[in-house]
């Protein structure tokens, strides 16, 4: 097995610049939140009954995380939307937010185009590109990144200026104790977490050394349903490994079921558990008996407990262990955790076609 905690490892230009990102993790936080609370909206914003969130990939687990926080707090529905196209009738009590790193996101791009001819109130997030365009074409506010990284490592501007909207909103309340704690949890965390912290005190190097060789699926109900796709998401794009996830208490109804065939690949699977306090306490009684199945089938498991007391700090707290993690993971897969090359062959193909 790789050093996990040899100086060498980390030499490779790509291992090196997704650490330095993750390294910078909780100052991007604060900037984000920052720079959110001093974006303006216009005035006839207000009186919003519903958000629809466009975005893909590393764009669009941020509404996934925000979405959660407004359904704890407000009856305002929050859809997330991966697609080309727009399933709802938007009107004008309707918040469009369309959210794309590079600003060239072909669905969110397609999506959001259509939108324009709505009566939807309409929000951008995104570096530039032809979102940028788009939307100052039409006056339609955009919220400008600064921070150049691969999409999946700009989470947090991504996901910070979501939760500064709904607050600007209305549609969470003050946030400004959640974030300070937060904050505090994930420089600890940080801290416990970057390489230079050895093994034998590393909690994520601990869980990557016990992951390795094994195909991962998260578990996580609730406000970690979310979490678990960001773990699934940076376990494929950071540790080029197989991974997927499951959502409580759905899997109880059928997920629980298939764990006998095929007898093999229970050498093979990893199932981790995301867990909250903050769950409602039949979903916490829901992860004690699964966890109860699974090892009556024997089947490798793992729990993992969120930190701090508010929601943003126990779902925060998670985000970062699972982006260390999946960088860990690439360094035992021999793997750049900044190569994206799957993608780009996807992007390249659909580009033969452009319409």
């Amino acid at each position: 097995m790789v050093d996990l905690d040899s100086s060498k490892t980390y030499k490779g230009a790509g291992i090196a610049e997704i650490l330095d990102h993750l390294r910078q993790f909780p100052e991007q936080c604060q900037r984000a939140w920052e720079r959110a609370l001093k974006f303006e909206l216009p005035p006839g914003y207000g009186g919003v009954d519903k958000v629809v969130i466009l975005g893909m990939g590393g764009s669009a687990i941020g509404g996934e995380i925000a979405k959660h926080l407004v359904l704890s707090e407000s009856k305002v529905p929050v859809w997330v939307q991966r697609d080309y196209d727009l399933p709802l009738m938007l009107d004008d009590a309707t918040l469009v937010i369309a959210s794309s790193y590079s600003g060239n996101t072909e669905e969110t791009l397609s999506a959001f185009t259509q939108t324009l001819e709505t009566p939807a109130k309409k929000i951008a997030i995104t570096t530039g590109g032809r979102l940028k365009q788009l939307a100052e074409r039409r006056d339609i506010p955009v919220f400008l990144i600064d921070y150049q990284a691969p999409p999946r490592m700009a989470f947090p501007h991504s996901f910070m200026p979501l939760v500064g909207i709904f607050q600007k909103l209305g549609l969470v309340g003050d946030k400004s104790a959640d974030v300070k704690e937060t904050l505090g949890i994930l420089r600890e965390l940080r801290d416990n977490y970057i390489e230079t912290s050895a093994l034998v005190s590393n909690p994520a190097k601990q869980l990557a050394s016990r992951l390795w060789g094994h195909i991962v699926v998260v578990y996580g109900g609730e406000m970690l349903s979310a979490v678990a796709r960001r773990w699934k998401t940076q376990l494929n794009e950071n540790g080029k490994s197989w991974a997927f996830f499951e959502v409580l208490p759905e899997l109880s109804h059928n997920a629980v079921v298939g764990y006998k065939f095929p007898p093999e690949a229970k050498d093979k699977i990893c199932v981790v558990l995301l867990r909250s306090p903050l769950l409602h306490p039949r979903s916490q009684l829901q992860y004690e008996a699964v966890a109860e199945l699974l090892t009556r089938e024997g089947i490798k498991h793992e729990s993992v407990d969120a930190k701090g007391e508010s929601a943003l700090a126990q779902m925060m707290s998670l985000v970062l262990l699972g982006d260390y993690l999946s960088c860990y993971l690439a360094v035992l897969n021999g793997a750049d955790p900044s190569s994206i090359g799957a993608i780009d062959f996807v992007k390249g193909y659909l580009a033969r076609f452009s319409p």
